[in-house]
């Protein structure tokens, strides 16, 4: 059974058929998905979506684009949904310089920050988003000295990813790992140990080959899932299980 460890399923594009879906995932094989929030609305939706299905768990935080959006109230709610009993971790958080028009860098940096602190108060894992940021966020990451984190859809070298870690953190992929221009997180995976590795989708993004260009679900898992087993050597249900696993203990699921 399949951990998709990191899917919006609240985002529009599944407004159409969300309920369907999500409750027919299940029967596809897949038994556990983390659904981040990304900001004020999301976060609270992430829990809703957690209280109506029990294969599906939240994680509440603000997105370094909405980082322009945190306050003082926005920390205080952080709290109160962290103790909701199926929120998991402290995410989608971190930093992306990709947009000229996006917050401050330093504004991203602060919020990221303080939303690692937090998480350490509160002994919860951390989901970050690293875009075109990498030095940042791993400075971050490291001066936080908190080893309960996973960089998803990892997008950096194979050398930061040993970096990464050595601090502890997991790594998770996406889709992305069946591109053909993938070469340079093919690499990254075969550096990283199979107990460090969890699967997720991004849904509705980064569907895989050859769905790619759709808008993506959790189903679409067993093609990452082969790509990772041909690096590895091993077998698809190896990945499935031991990534489940991973996920499962890095979320603290029971």
């Amino acid at each position: 059974m399949y951990f998709d460890t990191h899917a919006h399923y609240d985002d529009e594009a599944f407004d159409v058929d969300r309920d369907e879906l999500l409750a027919a995932l299940p029967e596809k094989g897949v038994s556990l998905i983390v659904n981040p929030g990304c900001g004020y609305e999301s976060s609270l939706a992430a829990i809703r979506l957690a209280e109506k299905y029990p294969h599906v768990y939240a994680a509440v935080g603000w997105h370094p684009q909405d980082a322009d959006k945190w306050n003082e109230q926005s920390e205080t709610a952080v709290w109160e949904w962290a103790k909701h009993e199926k929120v998991v971790a402290i995410g989608e958080i971190g930093l992306d310089y990709h947009y000229d028009d996006g917050p401050a860098r330093e504004t991203q940096l602060a919020v990221f920050r303080t939303q690692l602190e937090l998480a350490k108060d509160l002994n919860l894992p951390v989901i970050v988003h690293d875009r075109e940021a990498h030095a940042d966020c791993l400075e971050l990451v490291r001066s936080a000295n908190w080893t309960r984190g996973v960089f998803h859809c990892y997008s950096g070298s194979a050398e930061m990813a040993r970096e990464i870690l050595e601090l502890g953190w997991y790594l998770s992929f996406t889709g992305v790992i069946t591109f053909k221009n993938a070469r340079k997180v093919l690499d990254v995976i075969r550096v990283t140990p199979l107990e460090r590795i969890m699967l997720e989708t991004d849904s509705p993004y980064l569907a895989p080959v050859p769905n790619r260009g759709k808008r993506n679900d959790s189903s679409n898992l067993p093609y990452i899932a082969q790509v990772i087993a041909d690096i590895k050597g091993i077998s698809p249900e190896d990945v499935v299980r031991i990534t489940r696993e991973n996920g499962v203990r890095f979320f603290n699921l029971h």
